[in-house]
C-alpha cells in the first residue's frame, strides 16, 4: 500500500490537481473460495432470533476486515501490470503510485493532460473491474469534460462564474477553490483530564506536519501532566496552572482555520523549472526537537519559490538529555525527512543542503578522529548513511525555522507561522546572500560525547611491536608505520563518503612525522606507563622511577626532559629507554628531523649525537 504522505507531497507537485474515487472498491475484489470460510457469519431472518439462523459466508472483501486494505491495493496494482501495456506509462504509473488505498491523487502540468489522464484512468479501471468515480479538480474546464454522473456530489453544473467547492483529500482540507490545503477544528467539549486532553490534541489531522509546531504546544501539556511528580491518573482532574495554561492553548485553535497554505509547490505564474533544491533545517531545545523541509524552485525567468514540504516535532524525552543531543537528534530527524522526499517526490532535486544552528553537532558530523559514546556514534551513523558531511551547513538561530519546531508555537502567532511555512528569507535570495559557511573546529578531547580509551600495559605482545621488531632500518620502519595510517584514514574516509579527500599519492614530510610520534608514543607506553599516568595527573613521578632525575614532563603526547627556563623544543629531547629495538635501530641512522608545525626543529636520533634522552 502507498505511503499517505507519498501521495499527498506528489499531490502537490504540479498546477492542475485530480481527484477520484474507487466505488466500493473492497467488495470489487473476490475472496479465494478456499478463504470463504473465514468470513461465515450466522443471519437470523427478520431479527428472529427464535428461529434457526442461516450461515451465510462472504466472497468479497469486507470493509472493517484487517486484511482488506491490502488485498484491494495488490487488486488494484495488478490491474496496472495487467493493462499497462494499452496504455500510456504514466496511466500505469498512476494507478501504482496515486491511489492510498481507494482514494486517488494527482497532479499534472496542463487542462489538457488532465482530461486525457482522466479518460484513461477510467477506462484502465474498468477492465479491472472498478468504478472511478466522484471526480474533482481545480480545473473547470476539466470537470466540465467528465460526466455529471462521475463527479464529486459537491461540484454542480459548473459555469463560468461558480465557485468551486472545498473537499477532503485524504482526510485533509482542500479548499478547491483557492487550490489551498486548510484544517477544521472541531472541538468537542471533554473533561480536563489527561484523557481529554489526549482525545484533543489527537483529534487535528496533520500527516504532513505543515502546523506540527501548534500541535507541539498541546503535547508539552499533556507530557507534564505524565510527568511523575504530578502522579496524574488518566481520568484524574488536572491542577489548577495546568487547567489555565490548557485552556489557554484551546482557545487558540479556532485561529489555526484561518492558516491558508497552497497546494502546488509552483505559483501560478511560474514557468518551467530550471533548479530545484531541497533546504532541511533541524533544531533542538529542552523542551523538544525536530526538522522542516523546503522545496526551493527556481524557474527559468529566475523566479523562485520557497514551499513547506514536511515538518515533524517531537517532545523531548522525560529522562533529562543534554542539548546537543537533541540537536543530534533534530539532525537524525532531517535526515529521516530527506528519506522520504526522496523516495516519494518525483521531481528532480539538483542539490540537498542541511542547515543547523549547533556548531557542536556540525563538529560531530564533520569528524572523523575522535570515537563517540554510543548514543551520539548511532545517531551518526544514520546521519553518514544518508548524508555526507559538505551537505551541512551553519545558520543563525534567528534564521532557522526548525527552531519553532522544537519550541513550539500559538495559533494566534502569525509571523511565527508565516516564517514557518515559507522559511527564511535567505532562499528568495541568490546564493551568495546565504548565510557564509562557518569554520568548523575538530571535537574538543574533554567533550563529555568522547569515548575514553583506556591504556593498559600488556604482557602480550601487540601487532605494532610486532611490526616495530620486525624492521632494523629506521627509514623502512617509519615508512611502513605512515602507509598504515594513511590506509587507516583512507578507510574511514571512505566510511564517512568523504572519497575526495582519499589520499593515493606518495608519501608527505607531514605523514612520516605522524608516523615517528606514533612510534614514539608507543615505545613510551610500553615502557614508562606509570610515569606517564603520574604526569597526566598532573603528579611529579615518584623519586624511585629511573625517570625522576630527569624532570620529564608532556608535550605533545610524548615524554620530554624538561629544559631550562622551558626553552625551544630542540632543547628538550624526547626520552626513550636505553636498549629499547628502536633506540637500536636509530644509532646507525645519520641525522633526522622533527619538524613542528611552529617552525622549531628537534633533531631525533643521530649516530653519535643523542638528541633523545637514554635512560
Amino acid at each position: 500500500m502507498n505511503s499517505l504522505v507519498g501521495v499527498l507531497m506528489r499531490f502537490r507537485q504540479d498546477h492542475i490537481a485530480l481527484a477520484a474515487d474507487i466505488e466500493a472498491m473492497f467488495h470489487q475484489v473476490r475472496v479465494k473460495d478456499d478463504d470463504c470460510d473465514a468470513l461465515r457469519f450466522l443471519w437470523w431472518p427478520n431479527g428472529n432470533l427464535k428461529v434457526q439462523p442461516k450461515c451465510y459466508q462472504m466472497q468479497v472483501h469486507l470493509f472493517g476486515a484487517t486484511s482488506s486494505p491490502s488485498c484491494a491495493a495488490y487488486a488494484l496494482k495488478k490491474t496496472a501490470i495487467d493493462n499497462g501495456e494499452l496504455f500510456e506509462t504514466e496511466i500505469a504509473s498512476t494507478v501504482e503510485r496515486n491511489f492510498y488505498v481507494d482514494d486517488l491523487l494527482k497532479s499534472v502540468d496542463t487542462e489538457e493532460r488532465a482530461v486525457q489522464l482522466a479518460t484513461d484512468l477510467r477506462e484502465i479501471m474498468k477492465r479491472g473491474g472498478f468504478r472511478l468515480t466522484k471526480w474533482l479538480s481545480n480545473s473547470k474546464v476539466v470537470i466540465n469534460e467528465i460526466p455529471n454522473s462521475e463527479r464529486a456530489p459537491s461540484v454542480e453544473i459548473l459555469k463560468s462564474n461558480t465557485a468551486l467547492p472545498t473537499d477532503r483529500a485524504l482526510g485533509v482540507i482542500w479548499d478547491v477553490n483557492d487550490d489551498a490545503i486548510k484544517y477544521k477544528v472541531k472541538l468537542e467539549e471533554k473533561p480536563l483530564t489527561r484523557r481529554g486532553i489526549t482525545s484533543t490534541v489527537s483529534s487535528i489531522f496533520d500527516p504532513l506536519g505543515l502546523i506540527a509546531p501548534i500541535i507541539l504546544k498541546g503535547k508539552i501539556i499533556l507530557q507534564d501532566l505524565s510527568k511523575q511528580s504530578i502522579k496524574l491518573g488518566w481520568d484524574d482532574p488536572i491542577p489548577k496552572e495546568k487547567e489555565e495554561e490548557w485552556i489557554k492553548w484551546k482557545s487558540t485553535l479556532p485561529e489555526i482555520e484561518n492558516i491558508s497554505i497552497p497546494r502546488c509547490f509552483k505559483t501560478k505564474d511560474m514557468k518551467e523549472i530550471s533548479d530545484a533544491q531541497l533546504h532541511i533545517f533541524s533544531d533542538g531545545s529542552e523542551i523538544g526537537y525536530g526538522a522542516c523541509a523546503y522545496l526551493r524552485l527556481v524557474d527559468t525567468n529566475g523566479k523562485v519559490n520557497c514551499s513547506l514540504i514536511l515538518g515533524k516535532s517531537r517532545l523531548a524525552p522525560l529522562k533529562q538529555t543534554t542539548i546537543p543531543r537533541l540537536e543530534l537528534s533534530g539532525a537524525v530527524v532531517a535526515c529521516k525527512l530527506y528519506e522520504i522526499i526522496r523516495d516519494e517526490l518525483e521531481i528532480k532535486i539538483d542539490s540537498v543542503v542541511f542547515w543547523t544552528d549547533s556548531m557542536i553537532v556540525l563538529g560531530y558530523i564533520k569528524n572523523e578522529s575522535r570515537r563517540f559514546k554510543t548514543f551520539v556514534a548511532n545517531r551518526l551513523s544514520s546521519i553518514h548513511e544518508l548524508t555526507s558531511p559538505g551537505q551541512w551547513r551553519y545558520v543563525d538561530t534567528r534564521s532557522n525555522p526548525a527552531d519553532i519546531a522544537s519550541r513550539g508555537i500559538l495559533a494566534t502567532e502569525n509571523k511565527q507561522i508565516k516564517f514557518w511555512l515559507h522559511g527564511p528569507e535567505f532562499l528568495l535570495k541568490d546564493l551568495y546572500e546565504w548565510p557564509k559557511p562557518k569554520a568548523v573546529s575538530t571535537v574538543d578531547e574533554q567533550d563529555i560525547e568522547i569515548k575514553r580509551v583506556v591504556m593498559i600495559n600488556s604482557t602480550t605482545t601487540d601487532s605494532i611491536r610486532d611490526i616495530i621488531t620486525y624492521f632494523s632500518n629506521w627509514q623502512v620502519l617509519q615508512r611502513t608505520v605512515a602507509w598504515l595510517i594513511r590506509f587507516k584514514k583512507n578507510c574511514i574516509r571512505r566510511f564517512l563518503k568523504r572519497d575526495d579527500e582519499i589520499k593515493t599519492d606518495s608519501l608527505n614530510a607531514d605523514e612520516l612525522q605522524e608516523a615517528t610520534r606514533y612510534i614514539l608514543i608507543h615505545v613510551q607506553q610500553e615502557s614508562f606507563l606509570n610515569e606517564i599516568k603520574m604526569i597526566e595527573k598532573q603528579n611529579p613521578v615518584k623519586k624511585d622511577s629511573r625517570l625522576a632525575s630527569l624532570n620529564p614532563v608532556m608535550h605533545d603526547g610524548l615524554l620530554r626532559v624538561k629544559g631550562r627556563l622551558n626553552l625551544s623544543l630542540s632543547k628538550c629531547p624526547v626520552i626513550i629507554p636505553n636498549s629499547h629495538h628502536v633506540t637500536l635501530i636509530n644509532q646507525v641512522v645519520s641525522r633526522t628531523k622533527w619538524s613542528y608545525r611552529n617552525g622549531t626543529s628537534a633533531s631525533i636520533i643521530t649516530g653519535k649525537v643523542l638528541d633523545f634522552k637514554r635512560t
